[in-house]
């Protein structure tokens, strides 16, 4: 069985562990909170819960650590750090600073004999593949992507540690005459703005100041700037009841020349975010540990994995895949 644990128990954290519970070749070894271990509530029974700053004690007792934090502020100094002692996953969603993200963690896991693979999520993760494999197979062709109608997690997240955000969820939402038109297989020039809009619902610390807010939101580099954004204020009482939900989703799609005209569209419908991204982090935490057994070191992203490897049976998806 594959020791996994988790760094960081929110909402993804959540959706990993059960992933990881479910997975039949994992046991679900610890939790990491930065929160009180004692006082952390809905951990799966049996599982022990540990202080964040003691994971360095708990080297040799786990295969692959998935780190669950968000990609603002946590994963750019969680990954590199913990990648020394530990094979780690991480979704990592900032896509403009990916590179840079790679680049330190690949040097973290080289220095620690480690593999760490990053930016596992749906996007960037699968649409990441959808893209690559559109691309290859319709090389003459031009690539979109739309995202929602849905909540994303790393945007509330971004909003959130805006100074007098209580609380924040952050919608993403396709432009729908832009998707329509790439549908019908035109290929139009789309800048971000013309194929997404933001939509923020914040709840507001008292006495905060509600125009700062919005003015950090709106002009937030990488998350909301390069978009029409809207920032709603509301109170906890209306948060809780209006967006608990976390549905997501988004589709990818290539149109071009393949003898004639062509397009290709991979698409995704979530009910929960988090959890269906908790259960790409558990699959790409078994396709770390396969790597590490093969004595591979460095960072990795799905672009570099065997696809195999992300199955408890590998050899069974000759069978019943092809």
């Amino acid at each position: 069985m594959l020791r996994i644990a988790i760094f960081g128990y929110g909402n993804l954290g959540r959706g990993a562990a059960a992933a990881a519970m479910a997975a039949t070749d994992m046991e679900l070894c610890g939790i990491f909170t930065r929160r009180d271990p004692a006082a952390l509530g809905g951990v799966p029974d049996g599982v022990p819960v540990y202080a964040a700053d003691s994971a360095a004690a708990h080297k040799g007792e786990i295969d692959a650590l998935i780190l669950c934090g968000g990609s603002a502020d946590d994963l750019p100094r969680q990954t590199p750090q913990l990648a020394r002692d530990f094979c780690v996953v991480d979704s990592f969603d900032t896509h403009a600073k990916i590179p840079v993200h790679f680049a330190a963690v690949d040097a973290a896991a080289r220095a620690g004999g480690k593999v760490a693979l990053i930016s596992a999520g749906w996007d960037p993760g699968l649409f990441s593949l959808a893209r690559l494999y559109t691309e290859a197979v319709l090389p003459k062709g031009t690539t979109y992507t739309f995202w929602g109608a849905g909540v994303s997690e790393g945007h509330s997240d971004a909003a959130r540690r805006v100074p007098g955000v209580a609380d924040a969820r952050a919608y993403t939402l396709p432009v729908v005459d832009a998707l329509t038109a790439v549908r019908r297989g035109e290929v139009p020039p789309l800048s971000p703005r013309e194929m997404h809009r933001r939509v923020c619902y914040v709840v507001p610390a008292p006495g905060a100041d509600l125009a700062a807010i919005t003015r950090a939101i709106c002009t937030m580099p990488a998350y909301f700037a390069d978009y029409d954004t809207e920032v709603h204020f509301i109170t906890a009482e209306e948060m809780a009841r209006d967006h608990a939900a976390l549905p997501h989703g988004g589709c990818v799609l290539r149109n071009g020349d393949a003898g004639g005209d062509c397009g290709m569209e991979f698409s995704l419908h979530l009910s929960s975010n988090p959890a269906f991204t908790g259960g790409v982090l558990v699959a790409c935490a078994r396709a770390v540990c396969r790597a590490a057994a093969r004595g591979e070191v460095g960072c990795r992203t799905l672009f570099d994995i065997p696809p195999a490897d992300l199955l408890p049976d590998p050899a069974r998806a000759r069978e019943t895949l092809l």
